[in-house]
């Protein structure tokens, strides 16, 4: 058995190829973890706006199954909602937020509900939210609880 043999010389790399290739996955990486979509903004808007109109819909839901009163509540500087008696969920802090009721459901200056009933109806309103130039309004319907969602000019 021959002893164990050493292999040919000029294998591998020279210490400025790995430099080379150090500098490029660096620059790489910066320019990975920099980058930022142009249309997050628009997606981010839409998103909320999606959520907030899944979110009405759920408390409609709600009222409809536990034929009981369910209140969509909005506090507008804290940027939060909830739904009946449920954990306040967050929204967005970059966003404006704007919110249409009747005088019965603005619970103080900060806060705003739009109830839903038993039958489906509700006391309807509107959440307005816009970042920059964009503004999409969530819609509820007082007599039938149905709620949009459309770009508000």
């Amino acid at each position: 058995m021959p002893p164990y043999q050493l292999p040919p010389a000029g294998g591998g790399f020279t210490l400025i190829e790995l430099l080379v290739v150090l500098a490029v996955m660096g620059f790489v990486l910066v320019l990975v973890t920099a980058y930022k979509p142009m249309w997050s903004n628009g997606l981010s808007l839409e998103a909320t706006a999606s959520e907030l109109a899944s979110g009405l819909r759920l408390a409609r839901a709600e009222a409809i199954a536990g034929n009981r009163p369910v209140a969509f509540e909005m506090d507008l500087p804290g940027h939060r909602y909830s739904i009946g008696k449920g954990a306040p969920r967050a929204l967005p802090s970059a966003l404006a937020i704007e919110m249409l009721t009747i005088r019965g459901e603005r619970l103080s200056s900060d806060v705003a509900a739009i109830r839903f009933n038993p039958d489906g109806s509700s006391t309807g309103g509107r959440i307005t939210i816009a970042e920059a130039k964009r503004r999409v309004a969530v819609g509820v319907d007082w007599l039938t609880g149905r709620i949009t969602t459309a770009d508000v000019r």
